[in-house]
């Protein structure tokens, strides 16, 4: 189940990276614009990441219970749920644009060609939101082979496209965000392509669109979802003011900062392979009611993490550098972020656990200590880095200089992430084993 989770996860991360050297090679300028362009659509879908995360989790139990009319019904209502939110997010796409100028800061050049790539990329948003449903339903049937192949057909294509546009038409970072937008299309095809090839059978038997769309049907769905929702609202918050706050600072604080980002980006997708299969498993052995299962699961999903987490310590340590040369060349830059190392190295140690507890709880759909605990983290990060720019300011003692700045934003969120492991391993036991019961 992880593997072909840890090959869909690399390939995401291997997008923004790509998308990443595109447009730092360009100018340091565009580096900003890419990260807050980024950051805009973070803040958009992670809200709505209940349509995946939801899904997976129900499904999974409907599929260790074999119920599988429950299964088709919760596709019919993710997937319809996801194109009317798509359809809104369009509607509303200049509204957006100017809160995102309202949210984020940085330099007119910066902000403009920022809100130039999401003019562009807000199109894909049907395809995007459509897909989450998708490959959320296909983990919970537990198979994990077929979101790999969807995202690997998009990566390609994104990649593609991104590089034509950009290398040989030269259209800058319109280029970037159409390749995004023809490559989500083209993943959705092939993801609808797939549900009608290996479940096509199962959702003409069990498909009952009406029933399944009634509120009686769909309350449990949206209770389970609306805490998630409000979860993902707090973490969308968390990475759009350290986005912000990283401008403030300067905008080469907020260069140096979307690089030590690609850090964090490429373990969180690697380690979420491992958390798509605790969805999957977890929920599997919830509604089949095999506690034995559950827990052997549970154990070794935390075995491999450490085992990622101190993998990913060595090899960052030892190629740190030289990973940074991969998204720019600018030596200011590069040089600027190893003065941040340290956060490079701790950001394994302190997030693999969040990521972890994150899938085994979705599974177990235990949405309301989820939402708790991204409460306590999220106001921890706010008050630690507002305690610490006043020690650092006017009201407090000691200057206030950027490398000060940028340490304090970095030590809130790192504590940020690893409270949502602690909070959720206390709450193991009583919220996801005693449910296999």
């Amino acid at each position: 189940m992880a593997i072909p989770n840890i090959i869909t996860n690399i390939t995401v991360p291997l997008l923004g990276m790509v998308d990443m050297a595109i447009v730092g090679h360009l100018s340091s300028t565009h580096i900003g614009a890419i990260t807050i362009g980024t950051s805009i659509f973070n803040l958009i879908y992670w809200n709505f990441g209940f349509l995946r995360m939801g899904t997976s989790g129900f499904t999974a139990q409907a599929y260790g219970a074999r119920n599988f009319d429950e299964a088709v019904k919760i596709f019919v209502r993710a997937f319809g749920l996801a194109l009317f939110i798509a359809a809104a997010l369009i509607i509303l796409q200049y509204p957006i644009s100017l809160l995102a100028r309202l949210i984020f800061n940085g330099s007119k050049e910066v902000i403009d060609l920022a809100l130039t790539y999401f003019f562009v990329r807000i199109w894909a948003a049907p395809a995007t939101l459509g897909l989450y449903s998708i490959k959320g339903w296909f983990i919970g049937m537990q198979n994990s082979k077929l979101p790999m192949w969807i995202a690997i057909f998009i990566n390609v294509v994104n990649i593609i496209c991104s590089l034509l546009f950009v290398l040989v038409f030269h259209w800058d970072i319109a280029g970037v965000a159409l390749g995004t937008v023809i490559a989500q299309y083209s993943g959705l095809l092939v993801g609808l392509f797939f549900a009608r090839k290996y479940y096509g059978r199962m959702i003409r038997r069990h498909i009952r669109i009406r029933e399944s769309l009634k509120w009686k049907e769909m309350k449990a769905f949206f209770k389970v979802n609306s805490d998630i929702f409000l979860r993902t609202v707090c973490l969308a918050a968390v990475f759009t003011f350290v986005t912000s706050a990283s401008g403030k600072i300067s905008d080469e604080v907020l260069a140096i900062d979307a690089l030590l980002l690609q850090f964090f980006t490429l373990f969180s997708y690697i380690m979420d392979g491992f958390a798509y299969a605790g969805e999957s498993l977890v929920g599997r052995f919830i509604g089949a009611r095999d506690p034995k299962q559950l827990r052997s699961s549970v154990r070794w999903l935390l075995v491999w993490g450490m085992g990622l987490t101190l993998i990913f310590t060595v090899v960052y340590a030892i190629f740190g550098e030289g990973i940074l040369h991969i998204f720019s060349d600018d030596e200011a830059i590069i040089a600027g972020t190893m003065h941040y190392r340290f956060w490079i190295l701790a950001i394994p140690i302190c997030g693999f656990s969040a990521f972890l507890f994150d899938g085994i709880f979705i599974g177990a759909t235990a949405s309301r200590t989820m939402r708790n605990a991204m409460f306590i983290a999220s106001a921890a990060f706010f008050i630690t880095y507002y305690l610490g720019q006043y020690i650092f300011s006017d009201g407090g003692t000691l200057p206030l200089t950027e490398f000060i700045a940028n340490n304090i934003l970095w030590t809130a969120f790192l504590l940020y992430l690893t409270l949502r492991g602690v909070l959720l391993a206390f709450r193991l036991k009583p919220d996801v084993y005693v449910s296999a019961r």
